[in-house]
């Protein structure tokens, strides 16, 4: 409908462009086969606009793109080690990886009901991942960079591409200690991989130079007004701030510590907000939570450097960042969890320990995605397949965290089937999603701070070393 001059500066719908690039022109691309479906879906100003057309182009071409992550999920698992003896080929890893992939619950959630294109995302981030386990540096770097311009979230495991890539292919060998050959420095390898990133970004990027628009695209990739935490907070460190935030303030106001003319009403209101005002606990700005993550990522880029284990170790140093970067970022999505819980697949079907945080991360991202749902029985049966595949040989998680997970269940119970027949839904809505948000959030929390604390007290042979 509109020029490209246009494209970044449309504000009709509150549902803007904030995409980069490559993922507009995807888009645009997409709109000249919907015409064929329903025109009116197209027509800007038509807000809110549903048809049974529409619907049946949305889920086609999600399922169309899809392929791209089928394929992905191939490559990745021809990287598999499958030389663990299994009883069946149900039991395989290859087999386990591709039900953990292609059946992923939170995927099936965000893109087959609520409605996105994160599997085709998702596929190109998984065969990066793959081409770079297969010693494919420069497919692995283009795809990456491809990938940055279709969805800039993915800046948040850059860091562990750049290490490894830097490590693995930019220093073409180690000492038998494991140890950096200095000397194996390449500048043509180097050379290479500027080019390909200097290339994909002006594709992206040039003409919006050329019109002298790249602070605008910039503004809308960064919206840094739209607040701290999402609509919904996600299940990471700072719901757990802003509980603690409430918590002072209800514990202030009954103890007539705080004057209740001087409270911000956002700050009572919470849950369904997108700005939040904290009362008692200091505000959090975009720097803060940036240097929050920065400093979260940095052990395990330092273990990527210092202790390299391969492509193991690259898959270690990317779970690590995208769960830091979920933990601490700014305005973090929930469905942000899938992630690091896509790529931890690749880690789990290879070693019992990464299996069990795993299964804990799993469990708790995919039911702090259940308010996208409406529908309880289908939560309940989708979780309930995606999980099937672990456990049964042996118990992978402990006493404690068996106890938390169980304790999900009265939890759905009472945000789905209790609470909306209380009075307090009326009054206080927000519950359910503040419950569900908090409990998983420390969840999540533990599996991150386990998740380190294997990676940093992993012991490396020399052999690995120097491989």
């Amino acid at each position: 409908n509109l020029p490209i001059s246009q494209w970044y500066y449309e504000a009709t719908s509150e549902w803007t462009l904030d995409y980069p690039p490559f993922f507009a022109w995807f888009e645009c691309a997409l709109s000249h086969v919907a015409k064929y479906f329903d025109p009116k879906m197209l027509v800007i100003e038509n807000l809110n606009y549903t048809s049974r057309a529409t619907i049946l182009f949305q889920r086609f071409s999600v399922i169309f793109t899809d392929i791209l992550f089928i394929y992905a999920v191939r490559e990745c698992c021809r990287c598999v080690n499958g030389k663990r003896a299994a009883k069946d080929a149900l039991e395989k890893p290859t087999f386990i990886l591709a039900v953990l992939l292609l059946w992923n619950f939170g995927l099936l959630i965000v893109d087959h009901i609520h409605f996105q294109y994160n599997g085709f995302l998702f596929g190109l981030m998984l065969l990066s991942v793959a081409r770079l386990c297969q010693k494919r540096y420069l497919e692995g770097a283009l795809l990456f960079a491809v990938l940055l311009h279709f969805k800039h979230i993915y800046i948040y495991v850059a860091p562990a591409y750049g290490i490894y890539l830097l490590r693995s292919y930019c220093f073409t060998t180690n000492n038998a200690d494991g140890s950096l050959k200095w000397r194996s420095f390449s500048v043509l390898h180097v050379t290479l991989l500027g080019l390909i990133v200097c290339l994909v970004s002006a594709l992206s990027l040039g003409p919006f130079i050329v019109l002298g628009q790249l602070h605008q695209v910039i503004s809308r990739l960064f919206p840094f007004k739209r607040g701290l935490c999402h609509a919904y907070w996600a299940p990471n460190f700072w719901a757990l701030y802003n509980a603690m935030d409430k918590a002072l303030t209800i514990f202030g106001l009954k103890c007539n510590f705080l004057d209740p003319t001087k409270i911000p009403k956002a700050s009572m209101t919470g849950g369904l907000v997108q700005e939040f005002q904290h009362t008692v606990l200091p505000c959090v700005t975009p720097l803060a939570t940036l240097i929050c993550t920065f400093i979260s990522i940095l052990p395990s880029v330092f273990c990527l450097w210092f202790k390299p284990q391969g492509p193991r170790g690259f898959l270690q140093c990317l779970v690590l960042c995208a769960l830091s970067s979920f933990m601490f970022g700014w305005h973090v999505h929930e469905k942000a969890i899938l992630l690091a819980i896509l790529p931890l697949s690749l880690l789990s079907v290879q070693r019992v320990k990464d299996a069990g945080i795993y299964l804990l991360l799993t469990t708790i991202g995919h039911f702090s995605l259940f308010p996208l749902l409406f529908t309880p029985p289908g939560k309940v049966f989708l979780s309930v397949f995606s999980l099937y595949c672990f456990g049964r040989e042996r118990p992978l998680l402990n006493w404690l965290e068996t106890i938390y997970l169980i304790q999900l269940v009265p939890l759905e119970i009472f945000c789905e089937i209790i609470f909306p027949l209380t009075p307090w839904k009326r009054h206080f809505p927000f519950v359910p999603l503040l419950l569900t948000s908090v409990y998983c959030a420390l969840g999540v929390t533990y599996a991150w701070l386990k998740l380190y604390v294997s990676v940093l007290t992993e012991r490396i042979s020399v052999r690995q070393k120097a491989e």
